[in-house]
């Protein structure tokens, strides 16, 4: 019996020592863990190459639109209104009658002088005929000849002052609120309304000192408002201020940015865009950057290895950042694993989870 027993055991142990020895000899790949010299795979990353792009500087400011012209409508002397000839918020043409003030007298002296005109000119004419067959001397035409140029003086200052009793529009634009009525009397100081040329608007923004040298006239900027949030208004800087302001160290710069829609009104705050110093430049993922204190680096790899690189950064442009030094084009930097890379790590490539564009992987 104890041979027996003896016999099962001798067995048992024999079948658990030749499955040790086959799991000692299977590929150590097949469980992914480690390799026959028990050292850990490479760590994988995803790479993405440095790239030569087009870009360009972006100031930012905050500014206030004026009508590219603005005037408030009075008259030119005191009377009465006879007609208003506009309504609220019309637009209106150089040269449309807005106002007409009363005007009879004037237009009765505007008759007689026509008629002295006429009266005048006839006599000269019959002068004028006596004087071809020597009947009358010649001083006598030419009083007659003053007489006329007289009349017609007082005929062109008649038409001259009821010209003042037509209020007309100065230039083309959009018309504010009436404030006067028919039968209103105005002085040279009463306000009948105003008239904003607004189909260019003027954009006055600041900008501080030290970026003086960056804007310059003819720059393009792009400018919106929080009342259309979708809309961007194009347009281009025109005039650089003579001054800096002493308290705020900032300087005004003027803009002129078309409304053809009409939808900018004057007063309006509007957040100014302006695109400064337009060049090619090294760029690379901003997921790619590590900073250490002031230090920026990236891993660069090499030879399935990735070596620790220190570069220089410049303008930051969405998820891009500008390489100023330490880095060439073409060179593939690694934009994910780069958290447990040490310089001259051995790494695989693999496909990214992010989507990040230009991202290599195997």
């Amino acid at each position: 019996m104890r041979g027996s027993l003896f016999l099962i055991v001798v067995c048992l142990s024999g079948l658990v020592l030749a499955g040790c020895n086959e799991n000692s000899t299977a590929d150590p790949s097949s469980k992914g863990v480690a390799s026959a010299s028990g050292a850990p795979p490479p760590t994988r990353v995803v790479v993405a190459p440095v790239e030569m792009r087009e870009l360009v500087t972006t100031i930012e400011a905050l500014g206030t639109s004026q009508a590219n012209e603005s005037v408030t409508i009075t008259a030119k002397l005191t009377d009465t209104i006879s007609h208003v000839r506009f309504d609220d918020g019309e637009l209106v043409e150089a040269g449309d009658i807005l106002v007409e003030l009363t005007n009879a007298e004037q237009t009765a002296l505007l008759a007689e002088a026509e008629a002295n005109v006429e009266d005048t000119r006839l006599q000269w004419q019959r002068l004028e005929d006596l004087l071809q067959q020597r009947s009358v001397p010649v001083s006598q035409v030419d009083e007659a000849k003053a007489r006329l140029a007289a009349a017609r003086a007082r005929y062109d200052s008649m038409l001259a002052r009821l010209a003042d009793r037509l209020i007309r529009a100065p230039f083309s634009g959009l018309l504010g609120f009436r404030q006067v009525s028919e039968g209103t009397l105005v002085t040279p100081v009463t306000p009948i309304t105003t008239l904003d040329d607004i189909a260019t608007i003027k954009l006055d923004f600041t900008v501080p000192e030290t970026l003086l040298a960056s804007v310059r006239p003819g720059l393009i900027v792009t400018a919106s408002a929080a009342a259309y949030p979708d809309r961007e208004f194009k347009g281009e800087v025109k005039t650089i201020g003579s001054r800096v302001d002493p308290v705020t160290r900032a300087i005004t710069a003027r803009a002129l940015v078309a409304n053809d829609d009409l939808l900018l009104r004057p007063g309006m705050l509007l957040t100014v865009q302006i695109q400064t110093n337009p060049r090619q430049a090294l760029t690379l993922p901003d997921a790619a950057l590590i900073q250490e204190g002031e230090t920026s680096f990236v891993f660069v790899m090499a030879d399935e290895r990735v070596q620790r690189r220190i570069v220089q950064t410049g303008q930051r442009h969405d998820d891009l950042v500008e390489v100023l030094d330490g880095l060439s084009a073409g060179d593939p930097v690694v934009i994910e694993g780069q958290i447990k890379l040490r310089d001259g790590m051995s790494v695989r490539t693999g496909p990214s989870q992010g989507a990040a564009p230009g991202a290599v992987g195997s």
